[in-house]
């Protein structure tokens, strides 16, 4: 097996087989989700740190902040309105309901929230997977489809298809800005802002494995 065929196979197995094998074991991994997550953050983390190849900076720096902020920003808040609007007029009584049932809950989450789940998902999801499998999808427009692929594919332990659908729209805006900054730290920035977000208005609860839909 030479290197290219064993990162196709490695890819397979993290990003296509292992969200398969944990949604067939959903129930039993409700509270394993989280630790999961961040044992194979710490995993992908030893990788690229030993990769003689990667540049650490890109962890830490903002990179090309500069050529993104703007869409960025401008996408975020014209999103945060129509969201917010749409899921008043489908669903108004979950219409903000954490901020104002369980403000302590809320702030927590503001607080847990972009730590423990969203810089694990990104240095996966973003920084190993653009810069492990760059030889076998040296097609940078590649990369951004199939990260957000598996990124959705991931959130199928959710077992609803708005889960599915949102990972994947996020999943293609935050490797799109991956591509574009070359910075962990603005992927973190936006994929903040976005769950956050989802969560504050409500949508967030579609993000919970005792959700049907």
């Amino acid at each position: 097996m030479n290197a290219s065929q064993y990162r196709w196979c490695e890819l397979i197995f993290i990003f296509f087989i292992l969200p398969i094998i944990a949604y067939q074991f959903r129930a039993h991994l409700s509270n394993w989700l989280f630790p999961a997550l961040i044992i194979l953050m710490a995993v992908c983390t030893h990788l690229l740190l030993t990769d003689p190849h990667f540049k650490r900076f890109r962890l830490t720096s903002l990179g090309q902040f500069s050529t993104v902020k703007r869409r960025l920003f401008t996408t975020f808040f014209a999103g945060a309105m129509f969201s917010a609007m749409l899921y008043g007029l489908v669903s108004q009584g979950n219409w903000f309901v954490l901020p104002l049932n369980s403000p302590a809950d809320w702030l927590m989450l503001l607080i847990a929230y972009p730590i423990l789940s969203v810089l694990p998902q990104e240095l996966i999801f973003r920084s190993y997977f653009f810069h492990r499998y760059k030889r076998i999808l040296p097609n940078k427009n590649n990369r951004v489809i199939l990260s957000a692929l598996v990124f959705a594919l991931a959130h199928c332990v959710y077992d609803n298809v708005i889960a599915i659908f949102l990972s994947f729209v996020g999943g293609l805006l935050f490797a799109y800005t991956y591509a574009h900054s070359r910075s962990l730290a603005v992927c973190v920035l936006e994929h903040s802002l976005w769950g956050l977000w989802m969560f504050t208005i409500g949508i967030g609860q579609y993000l919970d494995s005792g959700v049907k839909f």
